[in-house]
């Protein structure tokens, strides 16, 4: 993502908070229950100009970067979770698009009438997304593309997608693809129904003798690694964390909430009354505050050009993950058996933080690229 000097977040959040306030949030529980795509959010989202936030103004875009991408996603996460992820996808296909797409795509984008999601994850590589399995052949005047794509948010609900396979000649891990939702032999596998994030559409895709013009390529054929280290994973690690930032913030102000409204009518007090809850909410607060100064820190760096950049980068998504799970785990313990009811609300964030930790890169793989730097050792050539 290129760096951008901070946004004024005002008129980003005067934006937002309208589409939150009467189309997300109200949706928010049915999307988690029914597992259905946030259909509604996402137009109301493009109509005011919010999934093309990333665009350039001279195609009708905003013309913002990293910074207020995190803002949209810390917001959305707060209130609906699968919304935020979908729109956090889209955010992260969008500065390839910038880059190297066409321009009537780049103008449906900025329009806020075209959705983009990523297909990096697959069945053969795992979290090790950089490295595909998935073959590019030529056939006539075309491309080829055969893939198992493991996990794709929006899938079947995006109008395109980022597809990633081997180089179709040249040397390199990967390459990038635009593949349009109608392309046929592109089918989706079956719904998702499991943990958390359950309205984000998330599920395997498989590409069977996709057909793409050689032109849909995505920068240099080869060169898709160096796209998903310079471009993809600084946009995907700062909005993963804000993801988080948004589910801890949410899950610290009902428990708060609860807390504070609970009567203990024995003792005629509240539940926050008690010390031993006051400090459980104290370090949920602490936590949650301190994965966002990181974050905050880290678009600092990332903006700047700073030199510490990139350990920011790798450090932040696993900080925000980490405790999100610890936060929202405190929360369930805090509300005791009612955190298992619906309507208090924690319970969806528990489910929901999980479910981010393990999009890759995991929490695991970071580890072991930060001991990298630590200890002066190539990033990514000997651990790919």
């Amino acid at each position: 993502m290129s760096a951008a000097p901070p946004v004024h977040t005002q008129p980003v959040l005067e934006t937002l908070r309208p589409v939150v306030e009467e189309v997300v949030a109200p949706a928010a529980a049915e999307v988690d229950r029914a597992g259905t795509f946030p259909r509604a959010g996402i137009d109301a989202l493009g109509r005011a100009g919010l999934l093309g936030l990333l665009s350039a103004p001279d195609v009708g875009g905003g013309g913002e970067g990293a910074r207020a991408a995190a803002l949209v996603i810390e917001e959305l996460a707060h209130h609906c979770a699968s919304t935020a992820m979908v729109v956090m996808m889209h955010y992260c296909a969008v500065p390839l698009i910038e880059a190297h797409g066409p321009p009537d795509l780049r103008e449906a984008v900025a329009k806020g009438e075209h959705l983009l999601a990523l297909a990096l994850s697959e069945t053969g590589s795992r979290s090790q997304f950089w490295a595909p399995v998935s073959t590019a052949t030529p056939e006539g005047d075309r491309v080829r593309l055969d893939a198992r794509k493991s996990w794709v948010t929006s899938a079947g609900e995006a109008d395109s997608y980022v597809w990633s396979s081997r180089p179709l000649a040249a040397e390199g891990l990967s390459s990038l693809w635009l593949v349009p939702a109608a392309t046929p032999g592109l089918s989706v596998g079956a719904p998702f129904d499991g943990l958390g994030l359950r309205g984000n559409s998330s599920s395997p895709m498989t590409g069977n003798g996709l057909l793409v013009e050689a032109d849909a390529v995505l920068g240099p054929d080869g060169g898709g690694f160096d796209l998903m280290l310079m471009v993809v994973l600084p946009s995907f690690q700062v909005l993963n964390a804000a993801f988080s930032v948004g589910t801890m913030d949410a899950a610290t102000t009902k428990v708060a909430a609860h807390a504070t409204a609970t009567r203990l009518t024995h003792l005629d007090q509240s539940l926050a009354d008690s010390p031993v809850v006051r400090a459980h909410v104290a370090r949920m607060r602490v936590r949650t505050d301190m994965a966002r100064a990181l974050l905050l820190d880290a678009l600092q760096a990332l903006e700047g050009g700073r030199d510490d950049a990139m350990l920011r980068l790798l450090e932040v998504k696993a900080a925000a993950g980490e405790s999100a799970t610890e936060v929202t785990d405190v929360a369930m313990r805090v509300c005791g058996g009612a955190a298992f009811r619906k309507e208090v609300g924690v319970e969806r964030h528990f489910r929901d933080a999980r479910a981010a930790t393990v999009m890759a890169p995991t929490t695991d793989t970071l580890y072991e690229f930060i001991g990298r730097l630590a200890c002066g050792l190539p990033l990514f050539e000997e651990a790919s």
